[in-house]
Parts: structure tokens; C-alpha cells; sequence
């Protein structure tokens, strides 16, 4: 989007004049039309006039030269052709605005001519004076212009002033603006949100890469330890625990590393391929991965087949996370279920476990990046904090939902009670 900068004063101030200019032409012409048309009816009429008065004069016995002389004047020009043939008056050598041809009751003609040159003149008078007025307001209007238009952008001002205030780095000012249902008050508010949301992310951001960062050291410190104590040791016994625990930290920090490039590429905007998938053979496929990761773990799929449309791996992905998360919650003792369900264009996974479930205070939170409701457990599993955070992203990239819900949300297996309960909602495949 290419957004065209031209002064927005100097574009009002034309605009505004133009439009005037063009409404101002329009009315010249228009009462220019106007005075011609009256004028025409004004001349007909006074030629109608004269042509009566004539027929009077003829009953009050004026006759020949006498009566032309008394019906001319006033731009109006008479020829009289008496019943003999004798001719009193001429027509006009110039243009005739009008002209009224009478029979008088003395068997005379009489024709009145209304010369063109009184209207033309009357009409020149008038459009020079609408020429000087329409001028004139112009210039007023331009000048008056310039000052009200100044004034009426000055919240502009202020916004540029503003921006260039937070771009020096002065964060936290806002317009503030004290109507919202005007033009410059909706675009205020957007832009005092606009801030809001940048400034959110902003922190968010640096509050991710320094968590991230903190989370990075850990396993890079432990491995540059290893490696160093493994450069010293000679017993073989000792170099091959070494190289476990190398081993173990570098896994550790790959993890970490994979799970920080896999937000970045759905915070870019991931477009996940799509097809027709079964989330209830999605979720048997997870229970036999679990089982030959823990063979005496109790983990079942419920349900009924039930399709979406998206992309196996990332729904595999999620459901993964969910069940290993679970999994290390509840530990060895414990059972996971993984319930599909169907109702109201949606297909419903929950996953239940009888762990120790998520206090209200952190269904939510839990779902923010690098976040542990239990540090000690999750750094001894390898657990980076990413794993349900990845899960919802990859999620609403499928036009779904995941959500933590409070127990009573779902029954528990025979014998048992229902600690965490977390439930991914997606699109029935039509």
C-alpha cells in the first residue's frame, strides 16, 4: 500500500476553493439564463403594452407620424404603414430582441421592434457584478480557508508530534482523544490502540528473548561444564558418565533451540497443509507412541471417529504435547484419556488426566511462553515451557481453540478423579 503524502492542508484548501469556484460558475450561468428569459418575457410584455396603447391612440383619432412618435422610446422602435402605403418609422439596422406586428382599427399596421442592445447590456452589468462579487468571495474564502483549515488539522499535528516523541523513545504518551465518534477521534483511539498493542508486544518480546535467553544458558553452561570436566578426566568409568550428561544438556538445549524455531515460524504466520484427517486415529496413533515410551503407563483413546481438515503432523504434534505433559503430571501411577467427541459443526479432543489438575488462577497463564506451574519437575524432564504454548498456536492456526478446563468439565474413568482437563475444539470437515 502506497499511501499518497500531498499537504492535507493545501488539499482541503483547493479542494474546498474548487468546489466553490465550480458552485460560483454554476450560479453565473444559471442566473445569467435565468435574467435572459425575464428580460425576453419583460420585452414581450412591454411590446404587448405599447400595441394596446397603440389601439387606443387610433380610437382617440391620433393617426401617422404623431402616433409612431408617441409609441417610441425606451429602446423600443416603430414602423407604421398607414392604409395609403405611406410608411412612418423604420425597422432597426440592429439585432431585434422581440417584435409585435398589430392590424390598428384604421386599417393601418402598425409593428413595435424591442432593439437587443438594452438586454445585452443589462445582462453585461450583471455578469460583470457577479464576476467581482463571485472574485471576491473567493479571495475571502481562500484566506479564511488557510486559517480555519489550520486550525481544524492541529490534532494532526499533535498525532506527528506524538509519534515522533515515542519513536525518540518517550513510550507511554497517548492522545487521549475526548470524543471517539468523530472522524479524528476514531482515528485517535486506533492509534492510541495501535500503540498499546505495539508497546504489549514490545514487552512481550523482550520479556520472551530474556526468558529465552535464561532458559538457553542453563543447558549451554551445563554443557560447556561437561566438556570441560571432560577434558580433565582420565577414568573411562567417568568419561562415559560425562558423556551422557553431554549428551543429555546438548538434547536439552536443541529442544529448547527447535522449540523457539517452531514459535517463530507460526508467529510468522504458518499456513498449516491441510487434508482430511480422524482425530480419533490421530489420538490411537499417540496412545501407542506413550505406551512404548511407558510401557506400564495407563493411557486410552475414547470415542468415535470424527474428521477435521489439517495438517496430521502439527495435530500429532499437539496432541503430543498434551499427553506428555499429562503424562509427567500425573507420573507412573497415574492414566491419561484422550476423549473425541462431535457436536455443532465441531470436533471436541479432551485430554484428562487424574495429576494434580491446573488452580483457576493458571488456566490460562499456563498457556504463555516459558512458563512452568512446576520448575523443578518440568527441568528434570527436559520441559522448556513452549509445549502448550506451541499447542494453542498451532491450534488457532487451524481455526480452532485449546483451552484448560476446570475438573467437573469431565467424568473420570472408573475409580478414579479427574485432575487437568485440556480440550482442543477444530472445524468439522464438511
Amino acid at each position: 500500500m502506497t499511501l499518497r503524502t500531498a499537504s492535507l492542508r493545501r488539499r482541503v484548501t483547493l479542494s474546498a476553493i474548487g468546489l466553490l469556484g465550480v458552485v460560483l460558475v454554476g450560479v453565473v450561468l444559471v442566473v445569467d439564463a435565468l435574467f435572459a428569459a425575464q428580460s425576453q418575457r419583460d420585452v414581450e410584455t412591454a411590446l404587448l403594452e405599447k400595441s394596446r396603447v397603440a389601439q387606443q391612440l387610433v380610437k382617440q383619432r391620433v393617426r401617422g407620424k404623431d402616433l409612431a412618435d408617441r409609441l417610441e422610446g425606451r429602446g423600443v422602435e416603430v414602423r407604421l404603414v398607414m392604409p395609403d402605403g405611406e410608411v412612418f418609422g423604420q425597422a432597426p439596422h440592429e439585432e431585434v430582441a422581440n417584435s409585435v406586428e398589430r392590424q390598428l382599427a384604421d386599417g393601418s399596421r402598425i409593428t413595435l421592434y424591442a432593439g437587443s442592445s438594452v438586454i445585452t447590456a443589462a445582462q453585461a452589468r450583471l455578469r460583470r457584478l457577479l464576476l467581482l462579487v463571485g472574485f471576491g468571495a473567493l479571495a475571502v474564502t481562500a484566506v479564511a480557508m488557510v486559517l480555519v483549515v489550520r486550525r481544524a488539522l492541529a490534532p494532526l499535528d499533535a498525532v506527528t508530534t506524538l509519534a515522533r516523541s515515542i519513536a525518540r523513545g518517550h513510550r507511554g504518551y497517548r492522545l487521549n482523544p475526548t470524543r471517539a465518534d468523530t472522524e479524528l477521534g476514531r482515528t485517535a483511539a486506533a492509534f492510541d490502540d495501535m500503540l498499546d498493542s505495539l508497546e504489549g508486544s514490545e514487552e512481550r518480546t523482550k520479556r520472551f528473548v530474556a526468558d529465552a535467553a535464561h532458559e538457553l544458558r542453563t543447558p549451554v553452561a551445563g554443557v560447556q561444564a561437561v566438556a570441560e570436566a571432560l577434558m580433565q578426566t582420565g577414568s573411562a568409568e567417568e568419561r562415559e558418565r560425562l558423556n551422557l550428561l553431554l549428551v543429555r544438556e546438548s538434547r536439552r538445549a536443541g529442544r529448547l533451540v527447535d522449540d523457539l524455531l517452531a514459535l517463530a515460524r507460526i508467529d510468522a504466520g504458518l499456513e498449516p497443509h491441510r487434508e482430511r484427517v480422524d482425530l480419533l486415529a490421530l489420538a490411537e496413533a499417540e496412545v501407542g507412541r506413550t505406551r512404548l515410551l511407558a510401557p506400564d503407563f495407563d493411557v486410552a483413546a475414547e470415542g468415535r471417529p470424527a474428521h477435521v481438515s489439517g495438517d496430521p503432523q502439527r495435530l500429532a504434534q499437539v496432541l503430543a504435547n498434551l499427553t506428555d505433559n499429562a503424562r509427567q503430571a500425573t507420573g507412573l501411577d497415574g492414566w491419561v484419556r484422550l476423549r473425541v467427541s462431535a457436536a455443532d459443526g465441531l470436533v471436541v479432543l479432551t485430554v484428562v488426566d487424574d495429576g494434580p489438575g491446573v488452580a483457576p488462577a493458571d488456566r490460562e497463564r499456563v498457556f504463555d511462553r516459558l512458563v512452568r506451574l512446576d520448575e523443578a519437575r518440568d527441568r528434570r524432564s527436559g520441559g522448556s515451557g513452549l509445549g502448550l504454548a506451541i499447542a494453542r498456536a498451532l491450534v488457532r492456526a487451524h481455526g480452532g481453540e485449546l483451552v484448560c478446563l476446570p475438573p467437573h468439565a469431565a467424568g473420570a474413568p472408573s475409580g478414579g478423579g479427574v485432575g487437568a482437563v485440556f480440550q482442543v475444539r477444530l472445524p468439522a470437515s464438511p
